[in-house]
């Protein structure tokens, strides 16, 4: 087998800005979400303290601890838009935002963990509820909770539209500015997780406080307590995989975008001996591509090949002569 034949390097300077198709819209609408969740939090603090309300107080604290988790998503939106260019991060920042969204996922799990270990305790040791104010605060915190959801809710169904013109430029590597196609944004499904979760305790609040009111059971509102944490625990898990899958360069994140390429190139005569294929942002995937053929043709009729799959927006392709 011969030595690797390749195209030349790109002869200008390319960037790497692999940051999802609406970045800077969701940036906008997490930090609206921490203003109004902040808001809500401020006001039912100083109103617990005034009124003498520990529901309320309790709660305000609760909800501070999702703003806190939500700062986190916003301020990796910020870093990852600012520092897109900066040469220090080879495949650029879109990666960010997983990472951001992992961290999330374990301060949720924490909540969860939190939630769990306070209902179990209230089971054992009950305390008097003020029901009725109990329930007010619940539903305006559900309303504030169902607002904040709607506007973190990740629709993508205005994504159909693709950028092929820009992954090829006539060259080794190939990129796009924008996320093309249907993109998973990580960072921002964990606010949205964290923000569903409130609304969750607050559904769950309700009933059980209804259910106390009516019948006195107190170890109603623990009991759903515990069923909230374990089902905010299972969304973090679920949050910690998909994410840490993108930091891990986990093959699943781009088994699709791998089958696409070797459908594309496999009915050559030549053969894929080598695919490498990982996720450097929302719906931007990178792959290095080996190519083995008894007659090579250049990298540029490769990449060629694989203009029409919009998600790859860094390629790398490397041929060989195969052994007579």
């Amino acid at each position: 087998m011969t030595s690797a034949t390749t195209t030349p390097l790109a002869a200008s300077a390319h960037d790497h800005f692999f940051l999802g198709t609406d970045h800077q819209r969701n940036e906008r609408k997490v930090w609206l979400v921490i203003a109004l969740t902040a808001s809500m939090m401020l006001v039912e603090i100083v109103a617990g303290t005034i009124y003498g309300s520990m529901a309320l107080v309790a709660d305000g604290w609760h909800m501070s601890t999702h703003a806190g988790a939500m700062l986190i998503t916003a301020l990796a939106y910020r870093f990852a838009r600012k520092h897109a260019g900066n040469p220090r991060f080879t495949f650029g920042t879109g990666k960010l935002g997983d990472l951001a969204g992992f961290a999330s996922a374990i301060v949720l799990a924490l909540i969860a963990l939190l939630i769990a270990w306070e209902s179990l305790v209230r089971l054992t040791q009950p305390i008097h509820i003020d029901f009725n104010q109990a329930i007010a605060v619940a539903v305006v915190g559900l309303i504030v909770n169902l607002l904040c959801a709607w506007l973190l809710k990740d629709d993508h169904t205005h994504h159909g539209h693709h950028h092929g013109h820009d992954h090829h430029h006539g060259h080794d590597d190939h990129h796009a500015h924008e996320a093309p196609g249907k993109s998973r944004d990580n960072n921002l499904r964990a606010a949205y997780i964290h923000v569903l979760a409130d609304a969750l305790t607050s559904v769950l609040a309700i009933v059980a406080l209804l259910v106390g009111r009516s019948y006195g059971w107190l170890w109603a509102d623990p009991l759903m307590g515990v069923v909230g944490a374990l089902v905010i625990a299972r969304w973090s898990w679920g949050l910690i995989q998909d994410s840490g899958s993108v930091l891990l360069d986990a093959v699943a994140e781009g088994e699709e975008v791998r089958q696409e390429i070797r459908e594309a190139l496999e009915p050559t005569e030549s053969q894929v001996a080598d695919l490498h294929v990982w996720q450097v942002g929302p719906g931007h995937f990178a792959a290095i591509i080996s190519m083995v053929a008894r007659e090579p043709l250049e990298p540029a009729h490769y990449k060629a090949l694989l203009v029409h799959i919009h998600e790859l927006s860094h390629v790398t392709v490397k041929v060989q002569r195969q052994a007579a």
